[in-house]
């Protein structure tokens, strides 16, 4: 299968009305597109912010999406460098993980021959999804803000349920920030499909 093969049914697979159920029908093609994300399948984040392996928390995720394929391939490879960048203790932790993604991301967008530029972009949201929205990013550019805080969006959503009272409060700082600084507000992300 050539690269724009590979990259046209990537996006069928994630433009799917029901990702989850898209990924999971065709989970074999998008480990032969990516098979990079093996390593997510069945590894435990041992941390209490979350009750799900990397790989079903990587669905999860998708599962808050709007159809849009920029952000759905976010989400798909934001966690994607956990599995080499964990520190073990009492409970494990994923410093670094941001950026180790954006570098997996960078090579697999590159073998799929993806235009530089936008490589460039993709990375740079996978390496600040983790990172606090400031006024000054929302003013330098707010469509990539808006696209960082849907995925962040939806990465919260999909953290343990017990533990999510700090990262939401986050996010509605976040929103009040769009509408102080821009007079809009980012979109809720509030459907789930599995």
């Amino acid at each position: 299968m050539c690269n724009e093969e590979k990259r046209k049914l990537l996006e069928e697979i994630l433009c799917s009305d029901n990702v989850v159920q898209s990924i999971n029908n065709n989970l074999n093609i998008l480990v032969d597109i990516i098979p990079e994300i093996k390593d997510m399948f069945n590894f435990p984040h041992n941390n209490p912010y979350h009750h799900l392996d990397v790989w079903n928390h990587t669905l999860l995720a998708l599962s808050f999406s709007e159809n849009d394929f920029d952000l759905r391939l976010c989400l798909l490879l934001h966690d994607i460098g956990k599995p080499h960048s964990y520190q073990d203790g009492i409970i494990r932790h994923f410093q670094g993980h941001p950026k180790v993604s954006s570098l997996i991301s960078n090579k697999i967008l590159t073998n799929l021959e993806y235009p530089s530029e936008y490589i460039d972009k993709i990375c740079y949201l996978i390496l600040n999804h983790d990172n606090i929205i400031t006024k000054k990013d929302i003013e330098t550019n707010l469509e990539l803000s808006q696209k960082r805080y849907m995925i962040q969006h939806c990465d919260v959503l999909a953290h343990n349920p017990e533990k999510l009272e700090k990262k939401l409060e986050y996010l509605n700082a976040i929103e009040e920030l769009f509408s102080k600084i821009k007079n809009v507000k980012p979109k809720k992300i509030i459907k789930r499909i599995i």
